[in-house]
This record gives C-alpha cells, sequence and structure tokens, in this order.
C-alpha cells in the first residue's frame, strides 16, 4: 500500500506545483467581480450567503466565467508546508529546505497586520451563518494551521525566526479572540476578534498551538489558557463521545473531520502539557469518531447521520488524526481502506482529487485549500508514519 501511496503523492505534487499553489475555494464565491459590482447584492446578508453556496454546491464551475481568479490560500500554504516536512524527513532532499522556506516568505506576505500577534485569514470575504468576515479577517483556524506549519518547519530548519512567529500567534489568541465563559471559570476562544461565537473545533485548535509553544517557552500562562479551553470543550462532549459543530441552535450538526480536529488537539495537548485526565475524554471521542464516519467499504462520511456527500476532507483527515494520536498503526487496515476507496473514486487521471461524492454524481472541481492542500499533508502523514513503525527498516 505504501508504494502506491508515493505514486499517488508523487502525482499530487506534481500537479499542485505545476498550479504554484494557487486554486479555487469552495467559499470563494464572494471575489466575483460580478458580484462586487452589484452594491444591492453586495450590501445584503441573505444575497452574500446564498451566492457563495451556490458556488460551494454547483458541480460546474463558473469562477472563470464571473471573474473569480485562482489564488494563494494561507491555510493551504500552510497545509503545503506541513507536507513537505514531512517529505524532507522522508527524502532528506536539500531542495525541499529552499522550497519550505519559500512557502514559508509566501505566507508571511498574506499575514493579517495591526493585531496583538502574527495571524492570518483566508482570502475572501465569507459571509455564514453566524458571521460576516471580511477578506483576510484573521481567524484561530487558519492561524493556529500555520502557526503549528512554521513549527514543523522549525524543527527541521532550526530557525528561530519561525519559533518566534509562531509565539507571535500566541498573542492573537489569548489577548485579540473573544471569550465565552461558563460557571467554572473555563472559556472558548472565538472564531475571530469580530465575532462571540463558540465552535469547539476552533477554540481547541487555538488550545493546540498554545501547548505547543509552550513545549518550547514553558510559559505557564499559555498552557493556563489551553487548558481552559480544553476543559470548557471537553465539558461540551456528549456521553456517546460526539461533538456537536458549536453551541449555537445551527450549530448542532456532527460531522466528521471537525469531530477529527478535536481529537488531534486534545490529544496534542496531553502530550505537550503532561495532563491525563482528559484521556478518557479522548478515547471516548475515538470510539464514536471511528464506528460512526467510516463504512467497511471505506466511505467517509461526512455526517454521522447519512453516508452522502462523501466529502474528501473526510479520507484526508482520518489518516492525518490517527497519525497525530500515534494510532495510525492500530488502525492501519481501515486507513488502508479508506484511502484505497478514495483513491479509487475520488482521483484524477491529472494526479488532483474531486471535491464531494454524492450519491449520482461527483463533485470534480480541484478545490487548492479544501481537498488538494489536504490530501497533500495526509499522504505525507501516512508514509511518514510508516516509516518510523519500529522494525520498518531494520
Amino acid at each position: 500500500m505504501s508504494e502506491n501511496i508515493e505514486n499517488v503523492l508523487e502525482e499530487l505534487k506534481a500537479w499542485c506545483e505545476k498550479e504554484g499553489f494557487k486554486g479555487y475555494d469552495p467559499f470563494d464565491g464572494l471575489n466575483s467581480r460580478f458580484f462586487q459590482r452589484l452594491p444591492f447584492l453586495k450590501s445584503n446578508r441573505l444575497a452574500r450567503l446564498l451566492w457563495i453556496q451556490f458556488f460551494k454546491n454547483s458541480p460546474l464551475n463558473l469562477r472563470p466565467l464571473l471573474g473569480i481568479s485562482k489564488d494563494h490560500n494561507p491555510k493551504a500554504l500552510g497545509l503545503f508546508i506541513s507536507g513537505y516536512c514531512n517529505i524532507y524527513r522522508l527524502t532528506g532532499d536539500p531542495k525541499l529546505s529552499e522550497l519550505l522556506k519559500s512557502l514559508v516568505e509566501e505566507t508571511i506576505a498574506l499575514k493579517t497586520i495591526h493585531y496583538s500577534g502574527t495571524c492570518w485569514g483566508y482570502n475572501f470575504d465569507w459571509q455564514a451563518k453566524a458571521f460576516f468576515q471580511p477578506k483576510y479577517t484573521p481567524t484561530v483556524v487558519a492561524t493556529s494551521f500555520i502557526a503549528n506549519s512554521f513549527l514543523d518547519a522549525y524543527e527541521i530548519l532550526k530557525e528561530g525566526e519561525l519559533l518566534r512567529v509562531a509565539r507571535s500567534s500566541c498573542d492573537f489568541i489569548v489577548n485579540d479572540l473573544n471569550r465565552t465563559y461558563d460557571e467554572k471559570g473555563n472559556f472558548a476562544f472565538s472564531y475571530s476578534p469580530l465575532d462571540r461565537s463558540v465552535v469547539y473545533n476552533a477554540s481547541l485548535l487555538g488550545s493546540r498551538l498554545l501547548a505547543r509553544v509552550y513545549h518550547y517557552t514553558k510559559e505557564t500562562d499559555l498552557i493556563k489558557a489551553s487548558e481552559k479551553s480544553v476543559a470548557f470543550c471537553t465539558d461540551h462532549q456528549h456521553p456517546d463521545g460526539s461533538w456537536s459543530y458549536g453551541i449555537a441552535e445551527f450549530h448542532k450538526w456532527i460531522d466528521s473531520f471537525h469531530t477529527g480536529y478535536n481529537l488531534e488537539c486534545i490529544s496534542e495537548f496531553i502530550k505537550y502539557s503532561g495532563k491525563e485526565k482528559y484521556q478518557d475524554n479522548l478515547e471516548r471521542g475515538l470510539r464514536y469518531y471511528l464506528t460512526s464516519f467510516f463504512t467497511e467499504e471505506g466511505m467517509s462520511k461526512y455526517y454521522n447521520t447519512s453516508v452522502y456527500p462523501i466529502d474528501l476532507h473526510s479520507p484526508a483527515q482520518l489518516i492525518i488524526t490517527l497519525s497525530r494520536l500515534g494510532r495510525l498503526h492500530e488502525y492501519i487496515s481501515m486507513a488502508d481502506r479508506v484511502l484505497e476507496w478514495t483513491i479509487r473514486n475520488m482521483k484524477s487521471a491529472e494526479g488532483s482529487f474531486y471535491y464531494k461524492k454524492y450519491r449520482y454524481f461527483i463533485n470534480k472541481i480541484p478545490y487548492m485549500r479544501w481537498t488538494q492542500a489536504w490530501m497533500f499533508y495526509a499522504l505525507s502523514e501516512y508514509l511518514y508514519y510508516i516509516s518510523i513503525l519500529p522494525g520498518r527498516n531494520s
């Protein structure tokens, strides 16, 4: 299986490099020059929401016709950095260190300024049910993934500036995000400085970054804030081990890859803090995740209630979650089954991956952040994890 994965990763790598890591995004509809010329739509919340959903769900890519250009997405660049770090560990290819530096420079150039620390948002206006985020509004999700990738690169390149930037991102999380407190004094970080939403995976991603930076700096304030968020989110875990997406009534769904985020964040908090009392939350969540979102045939469910649609992000996250938990070898048969099905059903002849498979059709738009970057990172995680198993090279 690993030899096949190597070939698939090489094809995907070549496709992404050919595109210069630029692409479309499921949520980039408001970048349309046509839409921007219609002020009566641009200023209307419902119009913005419907316009984004149209582009997100359409199997036809109308972006070139309506003035949406391919672009760099900061979070995608972060995922590529983490993926190339894995490939560097596998191959030791010195050329990759220069590519990593180039990707880091490109990502730094896209940072958002005028906040307490280094932070990033998305390269498009984004209307969600809970809030509106103007282009490059920094979020804890984008910032945490990118800062984590800088720490991955720091461990390889040993350049202190990478650690400094990741530490700076902690200032954004601690100082600029809003907090929702519970009766115990624990809290959830908001998604961005512009909202007060409670989204469990977002808050936990902030926790993970604080804990990982604490591992290097030993600043107790970071690990204390990290645990307050972990405690809040684990207190909202359901008895069966699941989490709703968030606390609001319109956030009550349970999905696959956000559950995967929660698990890897709690696992890495335990790793960096040494606090084992959250291990039961982790184990219950992992049991729910593995038994609720993957079929015997290897299909990855988006929601806990239905098989379709199958979103490429879901199988990618399975590999990443199991790897980050150090459990991929325990569930390797399941991981292989999911990867085999995904490659057979959702990979294009050009090497890229499709966005979503529905019961009767496939949305084949090759989004750079949502599909390619995640699968690139996942395949690299798989190969690196397999390479370091005891006895692998004996």
